[in-house]
């Protein structure tokens, strides 16, 4: 069985969402094929980029260049695949072209949040974000996408329960897991450690766009009823939206960082108060991950797929309540609550795994294992 991974999502120099996603699951797969785990027996890995320094945040794995997946070549890309003899290929978005394709195919649906918020992300082309909003004006082009592959993997149970109730796709639906990379036990144990300091430092981290759905005026809002808190925005941003944000709540103290590195990042994950976040609506919420695996609690809106990542450790508020969120970072005053929601949030974070999210795939790919190449 030769297995191909879709990689031609992965940023250049930094990872988005989409990105992490990718590597995190091609690395697993590397980690257990290294291992000789009998989840990958007889199954060789390749990857499939569009540009080579892509590479350079990818595992050491043979490879192959085609076209990049916003090119006008995109519905015939699977010319350009078969040459390849994949046996099978995991792709971690819906969109790759099948036209032609001579191999199993599993597409990923990361969320459906563009159906009820469809400004679709600033970074695209012009083209593609038109059809961009063609698409999300209703539901049959993702059942057209979706059925034409064999398989459909997810991020979430909360998606693939959307997938059921939108009967998007007659084909199987795996949920794979989006994950994120844990510190050492031992940085969140000092966390715990200092619970009193932590809950008196009146920091708060956003991690995020500043897109609609996102819903940061809310966090603004809350911000301004907490006196002596600074809100840490650390995405870029565009002057406009540091404008908009600072007119709405002008008595708030907001830090916009233009962009962190991983480190910057990190250590201020480390000194914080809580991660707050009030999306209307999420596919996952990697940075809930990534904070509670530091041992910072989370505040964040009462959604299902947070509910989902959260479980019991996080503090949810509904959201676009002001006044909740307000109320929910001052009960993390209290420093013996904000020990336990800290020590119950790095044990919320790592139920979630790249490991686990490859091993869902290898499973997938298994069942597919010893039948003919689809011709």
């Amino acid at each position: 069985m030769r297995l191909a991974i879709d990689c031609r999502y992965t940023r250049i120099g930094r990872h988005d969402g989409i990105s992490r996603y990718t590597a995190g699951v091609v690395t697993a797969l590397k980690a257990l094929k290294d291992a000789d785990d009998p989840a990958l027996d007889g199954v060789q890995l390749a990857m499939i980029v569009s540009d080579e320094r892509q590479l350079e945040m990818l595992p050491e794995l043979p490879w192959a260049k085609v076209s990049g997946p916003t090119s006008v070549l995109e519905p015939l890309v699977a010319l350009q695949v078969n040459r390849l003899r994949p046996d099978a290929v995991i792709s971690p978005m819906q969109t790759m072209g099948t036209l032609g394709r001579r191999y199993r195919l599993a597409l990923t649906v990361h969320d459906l949040i563009y159906y009820s918020n469809p400004e679709p992300p600033h970074d695209l082309p012009g083209f593609v974000r038109v059809l961009w909003r063609l698409y999300h004006k209703a539901w049959w082009p993702q059942r057209l996408l979706l059925n034409r592959a064999d398989a459909v993997v997810t991020v979430s149970e909360t998606t693939r329960s959307l997938i059921a109730q939108h009967e998007l796709t007659t084909k199987p639906v795996v949920v794979a897991r989006n994950a994120a990379e844990l510190p050492t036990a031992s940085v969140a144990a000092l966390a715990a450690d200092q619970a009193e300091s932590r809950a008196a430092a009146k920091t708060l981290v956003y991690m995020g766009s500043f897109m609609p759905y996102k819903n940061v005026e809310t966090l603004v809002r809350a911000a301004s009823l907490l006196p002596g808190y600074t809100l840490h925005l650390l995405s870029r941003s565009t002057p406009a939206d540091e404008e908009r944000l600072r007119a709405i709540a002008p008595a708030a103290r907001l830090e916009f960082h233009g962009g962190v590195t991983d480190e910057e990042y990190h250590a201020l994950l480390q000194r914080s108060t809580a991660l707050v976040t009030a999306s209307l609506d999420e596919g996952f919420g990697i940075p809930l991950v990534e904070s509670m695996g530091h041992g910072t609690p989370v505040v964040v809106s009462d959604i299902p797929v947070f509910r989902e990542i959260g479980g019991e450790a996080a503090l949810f508020a509904p959201a676009q309540d002001a006044r909740a969120f307000a109320d929910a970072v001052t009960a993390l005053e209290d420093a013996e609550l904000w020990r336990e929601r800290s020590i119950a949030s790095r044990a919320q974070a790592e139920t979630f795994s790249w490991e686990a999210s490859a091993r869902a795939i290898a499973e997938l790919v298994s069942g597919w294992s010893g039948r003919a190449r689809r011709r």
